[in-house]
């Protein structure tokens, strides 16, 4: 790091700041204020926040890191910009008229008090273990590569790495904003960082590109094209069972060139077959951006439905980006290995091992992988450049932590505190908010040596979500969509399928972390063996299946639910007057502006064919 890209860092934490003052002078002490921003974002805001709360450091990282290693796989997920159009046509109607403050006040005006409190709890339970736990991983991998010379020395001698520095600084600094500032503040640096996040993965793709064809894009496009397509990694659609892997069903067994097996298990976490793509990862996109307060609350803040309704859509536009801007870097950074384009000392050149027959060279090529984000910032780009791509990757980690932090704190103080105290004054509920983000800041920072010390953390929390998913998926969207169900239905499918995904993840977490005992995991052909080898989307299928069997059967097993408690929460039960206001919401732009991102999504499945 030079002297000017810490002049690039220095202006974009001033413009940060400077938002943060303006926010906080503008600030009313009230809930809708301080959670929602008083409903008043304009629709540009709205989709800003979306993506850049979406689009944290772990995606920056991860994605590169996927990229280098798999190719495009992953690209399945950032192609679900269709989600936030569903979002945006199906849901908002819904959210917009029932006035919720949160996902949760949702369920329980459509079925009970009851699943809004279960909801509340095991979303604030996940935004810990997950979101902020990978938050804070992917931030220190950045800083750790980045910035290996900033250390602290204690007086007893002790050696306090950029890891803990850097991390504890951002940490500290993002919950700063949004204690003061709340949903506004998160709101607008959101939409700074959204460009920001844009500006710097786009100096790193298009360098590297230029650099691959020596000043001549195209060609180095054409360059990732030749060296990448024989490794399969242009290719969306993945067999079920990976090339060298002989078998269908378990145990699968993974060969080198001589014959000798290098693995078994049943599947593969870093393969992502195409069914496993097909049917879990639209179940997770669809729970993730239609229904997840973490990215929902920003579409609440609009004041009407037009605007929440043309922010989602500009949202999913900006979600089309990630695949361009940090899954291809990945790509190329392969590229240039293969091309002895990289400095003969980066450790970069250790991704060149990744297909080796070597089990310990293949694993510490996918190391590196991991971090080939920031390595080909440290190792590849000029001065001035390199501050500007840093500075995207801390809008990255600091967008989704704002984004967390105030999400719990809402949650925190608006399903629960409130319904404690139903009386509680304005003044007393914006304080709790931010006594609620405060903790939250105190919990990102005790997880630093948590994730510090496990390693394998962030493959191990790439499945949370697709076990916690699945019922809160099934109860929204059959909810909406059939007025039969009823709340009993709704409340054994989630505690069915919680229970089913808190089982998976407590048989993984031994065996993820290497905990003693577990180093190899469980004995052979046993059922906990069966259940940590099976692929985590196929068992996120597997729980998904089983919470709207559960949903449907019980529901028709009791009482319907009464007409006046849906009135307006579900298709069938819309008035004519909220037919005729959602309607009047929409005209050709917003049609014309779907058409066009789903045409975008289309031509990438079309083009990413292998």
């Amino acid at each position: 790091m030079q002297t000017l890209d810490w002049i690039m860092i220095g202006g974009y934490f001033a413009l940060l700041l400077g938002v943060v003052w303006w926010v906080v002078s503008k600030s009313k002490d009230t809930a809708e204020d301080y959670f929602l921003a008083g409903r008043n974002l304009s629709w540009w805001i709205v989709g800003a926040s979306i993506f850049a709360s979406n689009i944290g450091s772990e995606h920056v990282v991860g994605l590169a890191g996927s990229g280098a290693k798999d190719g495009v796989a992953m690209a399945h997920y950032e192609l679900h910009a269709w989600c936030l159009l569903m979002l945006a046509w199906v849901f908002v109607p819904f959210y917009t008229r029932s006035m919720v403050f949160t996902m949760p006040e949702f369920l329980e005006k459509r079925f009970s008090v009851g699943s809004r409190y279960m909801l509340s709890i095991v979303s604030i339970i996940t935004f810990v273990v997950s979101k902020i736990a990978v938050g804070i991983f992917a931030g220190g991998i950045v800083f750790s590569v980045l910035l290996p010379e900033m250390k602290f020395s204690l007086p007893g001698g002790q050696v306090i790495d950029s890891f803990w520095i850097g991390s504890v600084l951002v940490i500290v600094l993002t919950g700063l904003y949004t204690v003061l500032g709340g949903m506004r503040a998160v709101a607008y640096n959101d939409a700074i960082q959204a460009a920001v996040l844009i500006v710097g993965s786009a100096t790193l793709t298009f360098y590297g590109l230029w650099k691959l064809g020596h000043g001549n894009l195209l060609a180095g496009w054409g360059q990732v094209r030749e060296l990448c397509g024989p490794r399969d990694m242009l290719n969306l659609w993945k067999p079920l069972v990976p090339a060298g892997v002989e078998g269908t069903w378990a145990p699968v067994l993974e060969k080198n060139a001589d014959g000798q097996v290098i693995r078994e298990a049943w599947y593969f976490n870093d393969h992502f077959p195409w069914l496993g793509m097909a049917i879990c990862a639209p179940v997770i996109g669809l729970w993730y951006w239609c229904t997840d307060q973490y990215i929902v609350q920003r579409a609440l803040g609009a004041p009407d439905e037009k605007t929440a309704r043309r922010g989602s859509i500009f949202a999913a536009f900006l979600k089309l980006f990630p695949v361009y801007l940090f899954i291809i870097p990945g790509l190329i950074c392969y590229a240039l290995i293969r091309t002895n384009n990289v400095p003969a000392s980066s450790e970069l050149n250790k991704i060149a091992q990744i297909d080796s027959s070597d089990p310990v060279a293949r694993q510490e090529a996918k190391d590196v992988a991991q971090r080939s984000f920031p390595l080909m910032v440290k190792d590849l780009l000029p001065m001035g450049l390199r501050g500007i791509v840093v500075a995207g990757l801390l809008s990255a980690l600091m967008g989704s932590l704002a984004g967390v932090f105030n999400a719990c704190s809402t949650l925190f103080t608006v399903d629960l505190y409130e319904k404690v105290r139903p009386g509680a004054s304005q003044h007393e509920i914006v304080r709790v908010g931010r006594i609620a983000t405060a903790v939250m800041v105190v919990i990102a920072l005790a997880w630093i040596p948590v994730v510090k010390g496990a390693n394998s953390l962030y493959e191990y929390l790439q499945g949370v979500q697709a076990y916690l998913a699945p019922p809160i998926f099934v109860v929204f969207f059959l909810g909406v969509f059939y007025k039969r169900l009823n709340a009993k239905g709704c409340w054994w499918a989630m505690v069915v399928g919680f229970v089913l995904g808190i089982f998976r993840m407590l048989v993984d977490t031994p065996v993820t972390l290497k905990m003693p005992g577990f180093e190899n995991g469980y004995t052979h052909g046993s059922f906990l063996w069966v259940v940590n080898m099976t692929f985590f989307q196929y068992f996120s299928i597997l729980i998904t299946i089983v919470s709207a069997v559960v949903m449907v059967v019980v529901s028709y097993m009791t009482a319907p639910p009464s007409e006046a408690q849906i009135k307006s929460l579900t298709f069938s039960t819309a008035t004519a007057e909220d037919k005729r206001k959602t309607r009047e919401s929409w005209d050709w732009r917003e049609l014309l502006a779907s058409a066009v991102v789903l045409l975008c999504i289309v031509g990438a499945y079309l083009y990413f064919r292998g």
